[in-house]
């Protein structure tokens, strides 16, 4: 079966490209064709993919421009897309420049063409991964037209809980007006403190509403940080490590 999720979240700081990575990671480690698509600008899942410093020969920035050139043959989405040092994982990367012709595509209404580009590829494909700003623009807007299911990364405080409201209205939003298959995949608690009476209360309050939180609870762990340091998504960086074998168990969950 394949998949294409976007992780969107409005709220910076809430997990967004370490799950992207490391979901897609699992993915392709479990020999499955995956690609990561980074839509954000400060390009923190390109980095945690090829390394701080690494210049792609090409980045999502020129595959959008070439809607803006108006050219007769626009080129594949693959044409634009770079190997990682992992086994069946590529990464469309970000660029800062993503913010500099965020304008023009949307005076030109290129809302769709990411759209358009990974149905033309959807067979070179297991798994397509999504990764966004924390903001609703552009290239958000275009991600959930383009996928089929949204995972919502979610922290256990008050400020996270309210802006969760008003993201899943603005997916229900997206669907009704451009993309009626987009659905909420589930939500994903992150870092998460077992030990503490705030996020048990939170995920209690929440699992009573009936949203539509996942069962896998990922915990809080310096780990992390030691896999962005070290370009390496945790499957690779520390395989036995209890936060990658919470991150198995989201796959699994998303997978049954």
């Amino acid at each position: 079966m394949r998949m294409r999720r976007v992780v969107f979240n409005q709220k910076g700081g809430v997990g967004k490209s370490s799950i992207a990575v490391n979901l897609a990671a699992i993915s392709a480690s479990e020999g499955r064709r995956t690609l990561v698509i980074d839509l954000d600008p400060q390009g923190n899942a390109s980095q945690y993919l090829l390394g701080a410093g690494t210049q792609p020969a090409h980045t999502a920035v020129d595959f959008f421009e070439q809607f803006l050139a108006f050219r007769l043959s626009n080129e594949g989405l693959n044409a634009f897309a770079s190997a990682t040092p992992f086994a069946n994982l590529r990464v469309l990367a970000a660029s800062p420049a993503l913010g500099e012709i965020q304008a023009k595509l949307e005076q030109r209404y290129k809302i769709f063409k990411l759209r358009d580009a990974l149905n033309d590829v959807a067979e070179d494909y297991d798994d397509i991964v999504i990764d966004t700003a924390p903001a609703f623009n552009f290239y958000s807007l275009s991600a959930l037209i383009a996928a089929e299911s949204v995972l919502i990364p979610f922290d256990c405080d008050d400020f996270s809980r309210r802006a969760l409201y008003q993201l899943l209205d603005r997916v229900a939003e997206v669907r009704a007006d451009h993309n009626e298959s987009l659905r909420v995949e589930g939500i994903i608690v992150n870092q998460y403190q077992s030990n503490a009476n705030l996020p048990q209360r939170v995920v209690g309050e929440l699992r009573e509403e009936n949203l539509p939180l996942l069962d896998t609870l990922l915990p809080a762990s310096v780990k992390m940080r030691e896999s962005h340091e070290a370009a390496t998504p945790l499957v690779h960086f520390a395989p036995r490590h209890k936060l990658t074998l919470a991150f198995k168990d989201l796959y699994a969950e998303l997978s049954s």
